[in-house]
């Protein structure tokens, strides 16, 4: 595992789980990593459900995880974010991803975008169960 994870700040559980991939997902992971840790300082993050993923008040935001057709980068409120770039996957709830298959197609740009609008557009998961599959809402400041 390379010392650039402490100097960054990364969570160690995501340091571990990036250093586990292939050569060819690693590069992906960590810029994702990397990235995510600088544009949310104030996050909490840990491997939950398996995969890495930042909380903001225990609210669940990002994370990203291996699948068929690559790395998927979900925003958990991003079917709000009005970007056309990021698929809309569920119907039921608010979530938004795109797809990945090698750093190069990684627009540093689009992701620090889509960042700032992960901590100003938040919908309440964290109190889904105890509102019965209710999603509300959080009144956040930008």
């Amino acid at each position: 595992m390379s010392w650039c994870y402490y100097l960054w700040g990364m969570d160690q559980t995501i340091a571990e789980y990036n250093a586990r991939q292939t050569d060819a997902d690693r590069p992906i992971c960590e810029l994702l990593a990397k990235t995510i840790d600088s544009a949310l300082k104030e996050a909490e993050s840990k491997i939950w459900h398996a995969h890495p993923v930042w909380f903001l008040d225990g609210n669940p935001i990002v994370g990203y995880s291996k699948q068929k057709p690559g790395w998927r980068l979900m925003f958990w409120s991003g079917a709000d974010f009005d970007e056309p770039s990021l698929n809309v996957v569920g119907k039921k709830f608010k979530d938004a991803s795109i797809f990945y298959t090698s750093v190069d197609h990684i627009k540093a740009k689009d992701l620090k975008r889509w960042l700032t609008k992960a901590r100003e557009i938040q919908w309440d998961y964290k109190n889904l169960i105890k509102r019965r599959g209710k999603l509300e809402r959080l009144n956040v400041e930008g």
